[in-house]
């Protein structure tokens, strides 16, 4: 596999449009309609709710004021959880950053059996969190799993029944299905580094590896900040996945946040602690979306590429 991405000509970009954004503006409307009906309203309902003591069995829902927010913020598996959340995150980050990238240099080639095995590839992305659990479930078994059938004794272990073991699991599988995405991601931003960048490279006599670190992962900037945002924020709402995996276990040692915010609402009917969780998970997120925005500190009428 080679580091640095083979020279791809690109386009020169068009002239901008000047006046016409105007005429185009009404196109979102249906985009913010939706965000706003299915997005924005549900989450103002999770509010009020998180300051009710509703049992989801009564129809009357009686208003506790900030009783729910009390009982969770005085839990002391409230920190454990958020603890849960934020190492699932920075592993699944670490393992899935650099694997996704150099997958992003590889099949960036314009060669058709990368193109193959692209498609091939992604075919994880297509699969629900459910059934890919229910069968790692399955293979990880120690009694009748991929190990007792291979006659591997490694692969013998109780994956999940190890608080450690059960954590890494967790993480592997959450990066075995998104590495794809993520990977598709970085191929769109290399083929967008201009061809000229590493022609000039090459004449100056840089070899692959000085290309890849001095133009190819500078260039990358805004799109590693972009993956980087959608792999945080979207594990905040590993749910199914773990939950169908190790159900929170063993003990609470996978019990994430979102895991937690469902056994208080469906398990113990507290929907009130359950709705004031599910508002802590937005705000941090929000916060880490904005906290990633404001560390690439990057404009928003400016160029993608460092330089361009």
């Amino acid at each position: 596999m080679t580091i640095a991405p083979p020279v791809v000509h690109t386009a020169p970009p068009a002239a901008s449009s000047g006046g016409r954004s105007g005429s185009v503006t009404w196109m979102a409307w249906p985009a913010v309609v939706a965000f706003v009906a299915f997005g924005v309203v549900p989450l103002i309902g999770v509010l009020l709710l998180s300051f009710t003591s509703w049992n989801r069995l009564s129809q009357d829902i009686p208003f506790t004021g900030l009783d729910s927010w009390r009982t969770v913020l005085s839990d002391p598996q409230l920190p454990h959880a958020l603890w849960v959340t934020f190492l699932i995150m920075a592993l699944s980050w670490l393992f899935q950053t650099p694997i996704s990238l150099l997958l992003g240099v590889f099949i960036a080639a314009q060669k058709r059996y990368r193109s193959v095995l692209a498609v091939l590839f992604f075919i994880p992305l297509l699969l629900s969190q459910a059934a890919i659990s229910i069968t790692y479930k399955a293979l990880l078994d120690p009694n009748f799993g991929l190990g007792a059938g291979l006659g591997f004794e490694f692969l013998q272990q109780d994956w999940l029944g190890d608080s450690t073991l059960a954590l890494c699991v967790v993480v592997f599988v959450v990066s075995w299905q998104f590495i794809p995405f993520h990977t598709l991601i970085y191929q769109g931003g290399i083929r967008q580094i201009p061809a000229s960048m590493y022609e000039a490279a090459q004449i100056d006599g840089a070899n692959r590896v000085r290309q890849f670190f001095s133009i190819t992962l500078p260039q990358l900037k805004y799109t590693i900040i972009t993956s980087s945002t959608l792999m945080v924020v979207g594990s905040l709402t590993f749910f199914d996945l773990i939950w169908v995996l190790t159900a929170g276990g063993p003990g609470d040692a996978t019990r994430a946040l979102a895991v937690d915010m469902y056994q208080r609402g469906f398990k113990a009917d507290l929907m009130g602690p359950a709705s004031a969780i599910a508002v802590i998970l937005v705000l941090v997120g929000l916060a880490l979306a904005l906290g990633l925005r404001r560390l690439g500190g990057r404009d928003a009428s400016a160029s993608q590429l460092e330089g361009v």
